[in-house]
């Protein structure tokens, strides 16, 4: 959050299974199918102890998605997690990619994508899953 200048903003991360995300898919998207990783916008406000909070949304991740697509990309889960972290955060940003997606040893050709690998490759050494 903090490389993508996230300030006093908070979002909440949802893990779940591939039945569940393809629910929220279906129910909000209406694709039925499963996904990796979903963005929710909220944009509420609170204040607590003078700061005012901003809420920016919530983000979905299918813990299942997560090894079936660090398989495909030959990386760790824990790399994996912060590639769809960094994704549904880029969401959140009022990013979009269209119908481009990260493909196996294709660079991507869209802003958003771009943006995200580059964020990807300063975090390099953070680990999340340990």
């Amino acid at each position: 959050m903090e490389k993508l200048n996230f300030t006093n903003e908070e979002v909440s991360i949802l893990f779940c299974n591939n039945s569940y995300i393809q629910e929220l898919n279906n129910s909000y998207r209406n694709i039925n199918s499963s996904t990796d990783v979903l963005s929710f916008e909220n944009d509420y406000e609170y204040e607590e102890d003078g700061i005012v909070w901003k809420t920016v949304g919530d983000i979905a991740i299918s813990i299942e998605m997560i090894t079936e697509n660090a398989k495909y990309f030959n990386t760790t889960d824990n790399e994996e997690l912060k590639r769809l972290l960094v994704h549904g955060l880029l969401h959140l940003n009022g990013m979009d990619h269209g119908e481009e997606h990260i493909e196996k040893s294709v660079l991507p050709q869209c802003e958003m994508l771009q943006i995200q690998e580059n964020i990807l490759q300063k975090m390099k050494d953070e680990k999340i899953i340990l």
